[in-house]
């Protein structure tokens, strides 16, 4: 069956019980996991940012997009040990996050990606998009959606 899941997670609490549901999967077929976010990219200052003083450096930018990774990847880290899931995290900084899932489940060699689906219909689907959507459209990879 599959042996190398990808259970990416935007720390929000549908992705949650996704990850939760991912990691009894993983233990009930004895496959290892893989935590994966990602953070928006650096955005150059506008000139009212570097006029105001709120302009953020890129290695602020960096160390904030570390920290927020480590907060949705550390609590994923700590229940897979509880169930005894061999699990390994990852981030990248990405606008684009079914894009970013994608390649990490690729250059991972992941053989499943699961992940939750946040519901959006209609014009919220529209203005929103939607990342699951995106995974399951573009990827070669079978994708088991959370709901």
């Amino acid at each position: 069956m599959y042996q190398h899941i990808l259970i990416p997670s935007d720390g929000s609490e549908l992705a949650e019980k996704a990850v939760e549901a991912g990691l009894r999967f993983a233990q009930s077929i004895r496959a290892r996991v893989t935590g994966f976010t990602a953070v928006p990219e650096y955005k150059t200052p506008s000139h009212g940012e570097l006029m105001s003083g709120s302009a953020v450096s890129l290695a602020e930018h960096d160390r904030r997009a570390r920290l927020r990774a480590e907060q949705v990847l550390q609590p994923i880290m700590q229940r897979a040990q509880s169930l005894g899931v061999e699990c390994t995290t990852d981030y990248v900084q990405s606008d684009h996050p079914y894009e970013a899932i994608i390649r990490a489940a690729e250059m991972h060699a992941c053989d499943l990606i699961f992940m939750a689906s946040h519901g959006r219909r209609g014009f919220s689907a529209l203005v929103h998009g939607s990342e699951t959507q995106g995974v399951l459209t573009h990827s070669r990879i079978p994708t088991l959606v959370y709901r």
